[in-house]
């Protein structure tokens, strides 16, 4: 008889009760969009900002944010796909979810509803790649005026096309990632 070989995919699908303690992102070079992320044994492809990494984030420079941050919630389309396995808050995404990236108003880097008076981005999209969102922690708590908005962890384009600032993983990836991550675990970008 032969022996069943379990992948390490095949723990990610089961819903194991891991939590990974860190997630490591690097770039492949020092100017590149496409990087690297590891979580736990997995190292998977992503995209990052289509200005690479940067320590001196500032709003719309299109870098994604070099530090140390957390993970706040998750965000998801339920005409998509099924509610995603993590110890993470969940919430449905609505059609008049958003999130405001205009630096003077006092909902900057937050939540909002559309129709909203101030710039905010949709996190209702047409092209999918925010079926699901991570909202990492990054200037959250405090929140500082122009230091960056809206970094988070969604679904990459098929040809990891760069990003605004976010780490984006393939739909599949990051479903498996964030079953993996909780309210402890740190996204590392180095």
């Amino acid at each position: 008889m032969a022996r069943r070989v379990i992948e390490p995919a095949d723990r990610w699908k089961r819903g194991s009760a891991i939590t990974v303690r860190n997630i490591i992102v690097r770039s492949l070079t020092p100017r590149s969009t496409v990087g690297r992320l590891t979580c736990g044994s997995l190292t998977l492809k992503c995209a990052l900002g289509r200005s690479g990494i940067r320590t001196a984030k500032r709003e719309g420079d299109g870098a994604t944010p070099r530090g140390r941050f957390g993970f706040e919630s998750a965000y998801y389309r339920r005409d998509q796909l099924r509610r995603p396995v993590t110890p993470l808050a969940v919430r449905e995404t609505r059609p008049d979810d958003g999130w405001c990236d205009a630096t003077e108003d006092r909902n900057y880097n937050r939540f909002v509803k559309h129709p909203y008076p101030a710039s905010a981005e949709r996190l209702w999209r047409r092209d999918r790649l925010y079926d699901i969102v991570v909202v990492v922690g990054y200037n959250r708590r405090p929140r500082y005026r122009a230091k960056g908005s809206a970094i988070f962890m969604h679904v990459a384009e098929a040809s990891y096309r760069p990003t605004e600032g976010c780490v984006a993983l393939a739909r599949q990836d990051l479903l498996k990632v964030l079953a993996a991550i909780g309210p402890r675990t740190r996204l590392i970008v180095i």
